[in-house]
C-alpha cells in the first residue's frame, strides 16, 4: 500500500529530454500525468527496454500518449531470446489479448533494436550493459550534466556477488536503481533466478562508490513491512562500514533531484 504494486517504469528528465525505463504497468499512471501536463502540445519520449519479459513491457498497451497523434515515441532496447523486440510488442496487442491492434495507433512510433551500446538521447549520453537474467537482457547507464544514473532492474551479481563487469558499470553513480528482490535467506533458495539480494547490492555499491543506491524489483510476496525491514538492514550495512550512502526503497511517486543534496 505504501510503495506500490505497479510493475517497472521509471521517468527521467533531462531539460527538454523525457526519457522512460521500462514499460511496465507503471506506465499507465505516467502516461496520464504527461498528457496532463503537456495538453495540446507535442509530446517527444523515448523508451529504453531493458528486456521483453511481460512485467517490463505489459504497461504499453494502455500507455495513453500512444493513442495521439501529438506523440512521438522511440522504443529501444534488444531482442528478446525468440522474437524480435518488433514482435514481443506488438504481439501482446494482438485480437487475442487487446482490443486495439498496434498497426492502428495513431501516434508515431519507432522501435529499434540496439546494434551499439553507446548512443545518445539529446543531452543524455547512454551506455547499456548485458544482465545476468533469464533471456536477453540490459541495464543502462545514463550520463546527465547533473550526475549519473544506472538501471539494472533484473540481474544476479555473478560470481557470488563478485561480478567486475557490474562493478565498474555502476562506478561512481549518483543513483544506482538496482535488482535487490531477496533478503539473504531467500536469496539462497532463488539462486539462478536472475535476481539480487540486498547484501550483495550494498556490497557491489559501497565497492562503487555510489552515492544512492535505490533498492528495486520489490518481491510481491513483500508488504511494506518486510521492505522497510530490508532498507534498514541495508543502512546498517552501509553504517557498519563506516560509510555515508543513502539507502532508499523504490517507491511510486518519488522524485529524486540530481545534483540536490
Amino acid at each position: 500500500m505504501r510503495y506500490g504494486g505497479n510493475t517497472t517504469c521509471v521517468e527521467v528528465r533531462c531539460g527538454k529530454d523525457i526519457v522512460i525505463l521500462d514499460a511496465g504497468t507503471g506506465l499507465r499512471q505516467l502516461g496520464q500525468s504527461l498528457l496532463k501536463e503537456f495538453k495540446r502540445g507535442s509530446l517527444n519520449l523515448s523508451l529504453l527496454l531493458s528486456h521483453t519479459h511481460w512485467d517490463h513491457i505489459q504497461g504499453l498497451p494502455f500507455f495513453a500518449p500512444i493513442y495521439e497523434a501529438r506523440c512521438r515515441l522511440r522504443i529501444l532496447g534488444c531482442a528478446g531470446a525468440r522474437k524480435s523486440i518488433v514482435a514481443a510488442l506488438t504481439g501482446q496487442m494482438e485480437s487475442t489479448y487487446f482490443p486495439v491492434p498496434f498497426s492502428k495507433l495513431p501516434s508515431n512510433i519507432d522501435i529499434e533494436e540496439l546494434s551499439d551500446f553507446n548512443f545518445a538521447i539529446g543531452s543524455l549520453l547512454v551506455s547499456a550493459q548485458r544482465a545476468n537474467h533469464p533471456g536477453i537482457t540490459v541495464g543502462y547507464r545514463l550520463f546527465a550534466p547533473d550526475g549519473i544514473i544506472v538501471f539494472f532492474p533484473d540481474t544476479e551479481p555473478r560470481q557470488g556477488g563478485e561480478d567486475r563487469e557490474l562493478l565498474d558499470f555502476i562506478r561512481d553513480a549518483d543513483v544506482l536503481i538496482l535488482d535487490s528482490q531477496y533478503d539473504r535467506a531467500e536469496y539462497q533458495r532463488h539462486k539462478g533466478w536472475g535476481h539480487g539480494c540486498v547484501d550483495d547490492s550494498v556490497s557491489l555499491a559501497l565497492r562503487a562508490g555510489v552515492k544512492k543506491l535505490v533498492l528495486f524489483h520489490h518481491d510481491p510476496d513483500h508488504d511494506d513491512k518486510k521492505i522497510e525491514a530490508m532498507v534498514e538492514y541495508a543502512r546498517h550495512l552501509v553504517t557498519r562500514a563506516k560509510r555515508k550512502m543513502k539507502v532508499v526503497a523504490a517507491r511510486e511517486g518519488t522524485l529524486i533531484k540530481l545534483g540536490v543534496k
